[in-house]
């Protein structure tokens, strides 16, 4: 209810700037105990994990872990915070965030703007929350593509302690060559690695964090079926199902809607979904499966777990309908 009346103020504004006075918003309002959702826990035992409940905050929201203890009090069974690369660094030039409310959909070429691995670890110390928290990894632009996997190791590392689970993002298109990794020996050669490091964290802190990867949208189906078979082959615990996509379907002739970037919200939901459809009949159960793109209201979200997915994810479709997506979503997977 405050959101819809909040809504058309925070549209007045441009996106980058309205997304900061909602993050800061809702930390005042957290501090004073306005604005909290209480969900009646539906827990959901995946990944080795208990969740309270299946809707978790995708990455990119807050990417710095700056906001955490303000976004669980939205009643979120699970937060991910991210992307995060080894190095601070400023992403793409503004403008590179644009609103297309008639479709119900968002382009972003942010680029992995962040703080840097190390400022994200202090403020996850310093929360208070306790709950699920997924920690996004990328690498720095500047990387080249065929050092990646040293980024991601060098961030593996410093978040491990502080994960419940860690989510090796290599689908962004916002990066450039990034979405190679995604293929062949590249893939091979992360997903080996990264796993062989995980295991001797968990060796060494006596604690397993599980590893998930994060696919884009824009696969040929032997794009599937060759990332399924490496991920049950590396025994990756878990699969983010979809990014945002570089099509344009949905969007065409609407203001803004040829801009570059990956396109999220609405028009990306059937495809992500039979992007998870056909990732669940490769896999059979053998890799945990989470949901996320397009979803604007609870019978999308009940979509996603009947092709699929163990839980699921909300952005985009929380800045156009608001926090009442996350208490529609929970009922509606939980209602079965």
């Amino acid at each position: 209810m405050l959101y819809s009346l909040a809504r058309p103020l925070l549209f007045s504004l441009a996106p980058e700037r309205a997304h900061e006075v909602t993050l800061s918003l809702l930390k005042t309002a957290h501090k004073f105990g306005i604005g909290q959702q209480k969900i009646t826990a539906k827990p959901v035992t995946c990944m080795g994990i208990e969740f309270p409940n299946p809707v978790g905050l995708a990455a990119g929201l807050d990417k710095n872990g700056a906001y955490i203890d303000a976004l669980a009090g939205l009643g979120f069974g699970f937060i991910e915070i991210g992307t995060i690369t080894p190095r601070p660094q400023a992403g793409n030039p503004q403008p590179r965030l644009f609103r297309i409310p008639q479709a119900q959909a968002i382009i972003n070429r942010m680029g992995f703007n962040n703080d840097g691995v190390d400022q994200l670890v202090e403020n996850v110390k310093a929360a208070k929350f306790k709950g699920i928290l997924g920690i996004n990894i990328g690498k720095n632009a500047d990387t080249p593509v065929e050092d990646a996997t040293l980024d991601y190791l060098i961030c593996l590392e410093k978040v491990y302690n502080y994960a419940s689970y860690v989510t090796v993002n290599i689908s962004s298109p916002n990066t450039k060559n990034l979405r190679s990794l995604q293929s062949g020996d590249a893939l091979t050669e992360l997903l080996e690695t990264l796993k062989n490091r995980q295991l001797e964290l968990a060796e060494q802190h006596q604690h397993y964090v599980p590893l998930v990867l994060k696919v884009a949208p824009d696969l040929t189906q032997l794009d599937i079926k060759f990332i399924a078979a490496q991920l049950v082959q590396f025994k990756i615990d878990g699969l983010i199902v979809t990014n945002t996509t570089l099509s344009r379907e949905g969007v065409e002739n609407l203001a803004f809607g040829d801009e570059a970037g990956g396109l999220s919200g609405a028009p990306v939901f059937e495809k992500s979904t039979a992007c998870l459809k056909a990732f669940a009949g490769y896999l059979k159960g053998q890799v945990a499966l989470i949901g996320v793109g397009g979803i604007v209201a609870g019978d999308q979200a009940l979509a996603k777990q009947n092709a699929g997915a163990n839980l699921v994810q909300l952005y985009s479709g929380l800045i156009y309908t608001g926090p009442e997506l996350i208490v529609d979503c929970v009922d509606a997977m939980t209602a079965v």
